[in-house]
C-alpha cells in the first residue's frame, strides 16, 4: 500500500485547509485511517482516526469542533477538513492505515501498517 498526503500549506490563523490522503495498491477496506502530525522538535501525536465504515470517528481533543474526518471508501480517499487555524496546528501531518483489529490503538504510533510522506502545514500569527 502506497498512501499520499497532499494539501497542505502555509493558512493565516482562522484559516482552512482541506488534507487529502489516498491509497494505492490495496483497498481501505476493514482497514482504519488516521491523521497524526509532528511539530518541530516534539513527538508524532494523534489527530483524528475514522474506522472502515466511517461509524467511529475519534479526534484529539485540541482539534474537536474545528477538524472534520472523512473517508470515500470506493475512491480509496480520507479527508481531513481542518477549520479554524490555529499556529499550534503548525507541523507535518502525516495519515495512517491500520488494520481494523487494531482500532483500539488507534492513538499509537505503533498500531499502524502503512505510513504516508507527511504534507506540511503552516498556520502563521
Amino acid at each position: 500500500v502506497q498512501l499520499q498526503a497532499s494539501g497542505g500549506g502555509l493558512v493565516q490563523a482562522g484559516g482552512s485547509l482541506r488534507l487529502s490522503c489516498a491509497a494505492s495498491g490495496r483497498t481501505f477496506s476493514n482497514y482504519f485511517v488516521s491523521w497524526f502530525r509532528q511539530a518541530p522538535g516534539k513527538e508524532r501525536e494523534f489527530v483524528a482516526a475514522i474506522n472502515w465504515s466511517g461509524v467511529s470517528i475519534d479526534y484529539t481533543d485540541s482539534v474537536k469542533s474545528r477538524f472534520t474526518i472523512s473517508r470515500d471508501n470506493a475512491k480509496n480517499t480520507v479527508i481531513l477538513q481542518m477549520n479554524s487555524l490555529e499556529p499550534e496546528d503548525t507541523a507535518v501531518y502525516y495519515c495512517a492505515v491500520g488494520n481494523g483489529r487494531r482500532y483500539t490503538h488507534r492513538r499509537r504510533v505503533d498500531g499502524y501498517d502503512y505510513w504516508g510522506q507527511g504534507t506540511l502545514v503552516t498556520v502563521s500569527s
